[in-house]
């Protein structure tokens, strides 16, 4: 695929004949999950989890089955056995990422939640080094520590808080996230199974339970903005930005675009800076530790595949 001898950064950003179109999902699903936390923060303001996941829910089963109607691959028969593999992760990647990620929105501060959250492209980091036999296995150890401080400070923003100030229970939840959503990461690209197939039933079993959850609550269903708000949690960062993601790991089963996951609190901060939030030099530090891991991550990937 590339060229032996060249230079470590010259091979990393020469791009395969998947590379460029994978970037491309990649960098799409990054900004639409950049929003979750903001808009996601404003309904739960006023609205419980179960409501605001089952808008989520019905809107990403909307944009799946409507890529599912206009895709043209045909329908293959599947043996009940083997179809359950792929179902399994399309609801683990999916159902429990999500529903996970907005308990603990709804039971910790937020920034905080999305701190631990959003560890999983260091997870995927950490899954590289256990299992693909890295050539420096110290460099991308200390790259994932770096990784893991910077995310701390740039969604921190180095705000005079005290920590863990949310119940236990969503600390644990934020953390199942992140294994959720890397597991995810690490398997999907290995599947046969197109993305709007394997999500779109994941996302059906998740209407239902969670339209369970919210009418055993009983109480009043959003309108307006906040209903159009909770919508777009499900078509645009779930539903697409699962897609997107789903379809750059599809086309680069090397792993390079995993690291483009690491812009995603980088972006988020930057939202929240722009809606009135201050962004302090604390959390600019965390910034230049987050893209330098992933530049140290991106190229020791690059090297082992390249001496493969």
């Amino acid at each position: 695929m590339v060229e032996r001898g060249t230079r470590a950064p010259c091979r990393y950003f020469r791009l395969g004949s998947g590379s460029i179109p994978a970037l491309v999902f990649a960098a799409g699903a990054v900004a639409l999950w950049s929003t979750n936390a903001l808009v996601g923060k404003s309904l739960l303001a006023t609205h419980p989890v179960s409501q605001v996941q089952f808008l989520q829910f019905a809107g990403a089963a909307l944009v799946f089955a409507l890529i599912r109607f206009l895709g043209r691959e045909a329908v293959r028969p599947v043996a009940p056995r083997a179809a359950f593999a792929p179902l399994a992760v399309g609801f683990i990647g999916l159902v429990g990422t999500m529903v996970l990620q907005y308990v603990a929105f709804a039971s910790m501060p937020v920034i905080e939640a999305n701190l631990v959250a959003y560890t999983w492209p260091l997870m995927v980091a950490a899954a590289v080094i256990a299992f693909e036999n890295p050539r420096r296995p110290g460099l991308l150890g200390l790259a994932a520590a770096l990784g893991f401080g910077g995310v701390a400070l740039v969604i921190s923003g180095g705000r005079e808080s005290n920590w863990f100030q949310g119940d236990l229970v969503g600390y644990f939840a934020a953390f199942g996230s992140a294994l959720c959503m890397a597991f995810y990461s690490v398997v999907v690209g290995r599947l046969a199974m197109s993305p709007d197939r394997l999500l779109l039933p994941s996302s059906l079993i998740g209407v239902v339970l969670t339209f369970l959850w919210s009418a055993r609550e009983g109480v009043a269903w959003p309108v307006g903005v906040d209903l159009a708000l909770g919508l777009y949690l499900g078509a645009g960062p779930m539903g697409l930005g699962y897609y997107f993601w789903s379809r750059a790991l599809k086309l680069e089963r090397g792993g390079k675009v995993a690291v483009v996951a690491y812009l995603t609190p980088i972006a988020s901060t930057l939202l929240l800076t722009l809606s009135g939030e201050r962004l302090t030099a604390t959390a600019i530090a965390g910034a230049v530790l987050v893209i330098g891991s992933c530049i140290a991550v991106g190229l020791e990937h690059s090297e082992a595949q390249d001496h493969v």
